[in-house]
């Protein structure tokens, strides 16, 4: 099932692994439809600029996993639609659930991490997990350059 390992893995990791990534490719999904809903929203460039490479991020997520997806099991993920997501009170309450939504990712790939046996898709998930944390700052920038906690 798992070609050039390194070192020896544990199945059942590797298939809770597998499970997490069909997971994470919605919640990818979910997240650039959210992310392209609030560039219809955002109330300047610079900001639009921001949300955009966030978005682009997210793309590009969806592809990393699906590639570690088939390199491990020489097949394709089935379809994910990515939930709809719940359009939000106002601006400063979309970036909070965009916060909070990068978070909760960071914490879902550290558990796809555990069952990988290669090297190479370990590396591709810290950058992953690394873009999750830059989004999260970036976000949090964006929450206080629009004074949400006094706007609430």
């Amino acid at each position: 099932m798992y070609g050039n390992t390194e070192f020896c893995c544990d199945p059942k990791l590797v298939q809770c692994s597998l499970g997490l990534i069909i997971e994470a490719l919605g919640d990818e999904t979910h997240d650039r439809m959210f992310y392209q809903y609030l560039l219809q929203i955002v109330p300047d460039r610079k900001q639009c600029k921001i949300i955009e490479s966030i978005r682009n991020d997210e793309i590009k997520h969806f592809e990393m996993f699906r590639a570690i997806y088939e390199e491990i099991t020489c097949e394709q993920p089935c379809k994910q639609q990515g939930e709809e997501f719940e359009r939000p009170e106002s601006y400063c309450n979309a970036i909070e659930m965009a916060l909070f939504g990068e978070l909760k990712a960071v914490e879902l790939y550290r558990k796809i991490m555990f069952g990988l046996c290669s090297q190479r898709h370990r590396d591709m998930l810290f950058e992953i997990i690394t873009d999750e944390m830059k989004h999260s700052i970036k976000w949090n920038f964006l929450y206080n350059m629009n004074r949400c906690a006094c706007c609430d």
